[in-house]
């Protein structure tokens, strides 16, 4: 069979569960009660299978997230593919031979002790008569019949002893033999483990192959068309009505910690948490203190920085977490500010930072486009604004805004009853409206964002921190034999 490759073929269109672990995983993970959270599955089902090699190696398209991180499945050979392996049969042999070689020196050491114990009862009985000879030797007037017959009676019996060691010197020949058996099995062993070790190599070299198969099935089912939001998971109370909080954005990140930033109004103070958990108890945290205070909520952490809008202006700031300094700053062109155009829910919010797939975004608007909410791609190192679309979409109208693979989700309102209904592509220019409800459990919701590390929806609903689980409709990308 020719060795698969990945290629692009053809496309398949699927419903798929993405990100469930919120509602089983995540609760877990953090402490909190299950109650809170409704059941579901956590895995996403790709009905395509990438064939192996010929040993049955497959990879499953198959992939769950448990606590976050997205596993890929394998199917590995069955157990009776190994036994056609000519190096399982060589082994297999040999062990057969091992076991009658021990075999048969468990029965050589039976009968070795059984034939000691005879020599030593015949070493007295030759030692008697041994003496005896000796005293009708220098006494032969001793010497009677009755003498005679008595000592010819011993040497009768000390005769078998001859046949005692006729057979020790056979089996000290099938002892040589055995020893030149056992080392024909050590030289077979020692080849055979050089072979393991090239078959152990091969393996490594298989598994690295299994890896590349892994990370294209976890690549392949990335992006999708949003269908639904489940119930909100409340990872903490924490703060005042109006805030935002965070996790890396960037997918590559393996960064742990979490990020959160009371109030929309020249704050300066970012608490830093190690972990999910230790921000859902309150513990393991250090404090920032910027050096601009930021306006609105709309703030995102993307690859170890925080980006955020300076108060008061339109400028937006890259501080860096690590080096607690601010790497750039530059002006968002033409974008309103200080609550020209916010969503609905006021706040200075303006300008709303966001990270999806494909890298940092910023939703905003300006007097030209009248109001309308304008979508545009930063680069995440000059702050540069790489390309802009207009959505068509007032953003004084919308409640909040949220990006996932290419496509901007607007929801019509910040209060109960909240939805999505307003969608703008990128990719095509084309914007649709749709119905996506979702529940606004603490009745104000002044922050949504989307991390697509985490594949979930993170909101600031009325001081609790909330994370919301998504379904998407993907396309999958499968592998073809050459």
């Amino acid at each position: 069979m020719a060795v698969p490759m990945l290629k692009m073929g053809l496309v398949l269109s699927t419903m798929a569960m993405v990100t469930n672990w919120m509602s089983q995983t995540l609760p877990k993970l953090v402490g909190l009660d299950q109650t809170g959270a409704r059941p579901g599955t956590s895995e996403k089902f790709i009905s395509v299978v990438y064939p192996g090699q010929d040993e049955g190696w497959q990879v499953f398209g198959s992939v769950s997230d448990v606590g976050g991180k997205c596993v890929c499945r394998l199917l590995a050979p069955l157990p009776n593919l190994c036994q056609r392996e000519p190096r399982h049969t060589r082994l297999r042999q040999i062990a057969q031979h091992m076991q009658n070689v021990s075999q048969y020196l468990e029965m050589l050491d039976w009968r070795t002790s059984r034939d000691l114990q005879h020599i030593r009862d015949t070493e007295q009985k030759i030692i008697s008569v041994e003496m005896r000879v000796k005293t009708a030797l220098s006494n032969p007037r001793t010497v009677t019949a009755e003498v005679l017959q008595d000592l010819e009676q011993s040497v009768l019996e000390c005769i078998p002893l001859r046949a005692v060691l006729a057979r020790f010197k056979s089996e000290v020949l099938k002892v040589e033999v055995l020893k030149r058996e056992m080392d024909s099995v050590s030289t077979s062993l020692t080849q055979e483990q050089r072979h393991a070790y090239s078959s152990v190599q091969q393996l490594e070299q298989r598994e690295i192959l299994l890896q590349s198969r892994l990370h294209a099935c976890a690549s392949s089912i990335g992006c999708g068309k949003l269908l639904g939001i489940s119930s909100p998971v409340t990872i903490r109370s924490l703060g005042s009505r109006f805030g935002s909080w965070m996790m890396d954005a960037m997918i590559s990140s393996s960064d742990e910690r979490v990020w959160s930033m009371d109030g929309y109004f020249k704050g300066k103070r970012v608490f830093e948490y190690r972990s999910l958990r230790d921000f859902a108890i309150g513990r393991n945290f250090e404090v920032h203190q910027l050096p601009h205070p930021w306006s609105g909520t709309g703030h995102v952490v993307y690859n170890g920085s925080l980006y955020y809008n300076k108060h008061q202006t339109n400028v937006i700031v890259r501080y860096h977490l690590l080096s607690h300094s601010v790497l750039t700053q530059r002006p968002l062109s033409h974008a309103a500010y200080n609550n020209t155009f916010p969503y609905s829910w006021g706040g200075s919010s303006d300008i709303d930072l966001m990270a999806d797939e494909s890298g940092l975004w910023a939703v905003y608007t300006t007097l030209m486009h009248g109001g309308n909410m304008v979508l545009g791609r930063l680069d995440p190192v000059t702050l540069e604004l790489v390309q802009s679309w207009d959505t068509g979409f007032p953003k004084r109208s919308a409640g909040e805004a949220f990006i996932v693979c290419g496509s901007l989700y607007v929801t019509d309102s910040h209060l109960n009853g909240a939805k999505i209904h307003y969608v703008y592509h990128t990719d095509t220019h084309m914007y649709e409206y749709t119905h996506i409800p979702f529940h606004n459990q603490y009745s104000h919701i002044s922050m949504m964002d989307y991390n697509p590390r985490e594949k979930a929806l993170y909101a600031w609903n009325n001081g609790h921190q909330v994370i919301y689980n998504i379904t998407l409709l993907q396309e999958v990308k499968i592998f073809t034999e050459v």
